[in-house]
């Protein structure tokens, strides 16, 4: 998907015209007609009144001559994309459709790719609401087009005074020593921290620490523990830099009982995180991460794919733009004889994508 206006993509079937409204972070919009789905260009991230006139402006440029019978917008009511769709549907009198954002995520591929059969979708990311209204983000989904299933997660880690733990790793590497019955090392070991000593008390208190199954935390934790990242310039940036250290030392092989699958499909990185808070030096730890990360992943699919006998499995969200961690979790995927489906744009500007199709899915499903 580019960033030009109305990037098209054909779709295996059609149906009423749909409007979706994207996320938060790298918003696009999306209408239907007929077998077409056109995306708009990169709104961005609508947290000014700019970015969200914006949204306005380019839903009218993309409906014109479209009459739109359904509108599609994130679960999250706080999100300006939420309440501008159900504004607009609202003056028109139109049904609107919440869609799970990994949910959309998956649907995305599956638009992307033409393909309307079952898949397993892995939804890595840094955050979206979850249907049972925790922060979730390190999600294997059974999508069957309108319908999907969370058959596991990552284990849940605190966000230390919530959404300001998701720009400071040091606060995510605190939860992960908290949780590994280290609470005494947090103040050490961020000194320059002058919050360290409430964090802890927050972590001990469970006070302002929400649960979140975000492998983009997990990234943040483990740049925290390293050393490598305490406070982000920019979103992404501790998981950036942990890539560009693993690409520099070079491959290395997964920690042996790095990972642990517990009941109910939870993937558990508790015993990496535990290596890393001890490793020395941190281009290792970062290239042993990778490696864990991409190993305990597919042991997670592979088991999910036998388990439902399904063998095409999407990857999905902004943790994708990996490069390490998308080329070994795939070749171990396709080693297994699973078929992998990619996104050209894994991340947050997909949505829209996603939740037009899985709206359309609705609409066929209802029909039937």
């Amino acid at each position: 998907m580019s960033n030009k206006l109305n990037s098209q993509f054909t779709l295996p079937f059609g149906g009423p015209p749909v409007l979706a409204c994207g996320a938060w972070l790298k918003n696009t919009t999306c209408v239907t007609r007929g077998c077409e789905a056109h995306v708009s260009e990169l709104i961005g991230d609508l947290d000014s009144a700019e970015a969200c006139r914006l949204l306005d402006e380019t839903v009218a440029r993309l409906c014109d001559g479209v009459t739109i019978e359904i509108v599609a917008h994130d679960l999250h009511p706080d999100f300006y994309s939420t309440q501008f769709a159900l504004s607009f549907a609202a003056q028109r009198g139109l049904p609107t459709l919440a869609v799970q954002h990994h949910h959309a995520h998956i649907a995305a591929i599956c638009a992307e790719h033409g393909f309307t059969e079952p898949v397993l979708g892995l939804a890595l990311d840094g955050v979206g609401l979850g249907a049972d209204g925790t922060a979730w983000g390190g999600e294997l989904l059974r999508v069957a087009g309108a319908d999907f299933r969370r058959l596991g997660h990552l284990a849940p880690i605190a966000l230390p005074g919530g959404d300001r733990a998701a720009t400071e790793p040091w606060r995510m590497a605190a939860a992960v020593l908290f949780q590994l019955g280290r609470a005494d090392e947090i103040a050490r070991r961020f000194p320059e921290q002058s919050g360290a000593a409430t964090v802890t008390a927050m972590l001990q208190r469970n006070l302002n620490c929400p649960a979140t199954s975000s492998m983009g935390r997990l990234f943040d934790a483990a740049a925290g523990l390293l050393g490598i990242n305490e406070i982000q310039a920019f979103e992404a940036e501790a998981a950036i830099l942990l890539q560009t250290l693993a690409q520099g030392h070079g491959r290395v092989a997964p920690m042996d009982g790095g990972y642990l699958i517990a009941q109910g499909g939870v993937l558990d990185f508790s015993p990496l995180l535990a290596m890393l808070a001890d490793c020395r030096e941190a281009a290792y730890g970062a290239a042993v991460f990778h490696a864990t990360l991409a190993a305990g992943l597919a042991v997670w699919v592979i088991r999910a794919a036998d388990e439902h006998g399904i063998r095409h499995i999407a990857l999905g969200g902004g943790c994708f733009y990996n490069e390490i961690l998308l080329r070994d979790l795939s070749d171990r995927l396709d080693a297994a004889e699973l078929h992998v489906l990619t996104s050209r744009q894994p991340g947050d500007s997909s949505i829209s994508l996603g939740q037009a199709w899985v709206a359309l899915q609705t609409i066929k499903q209802q029909g039937n």
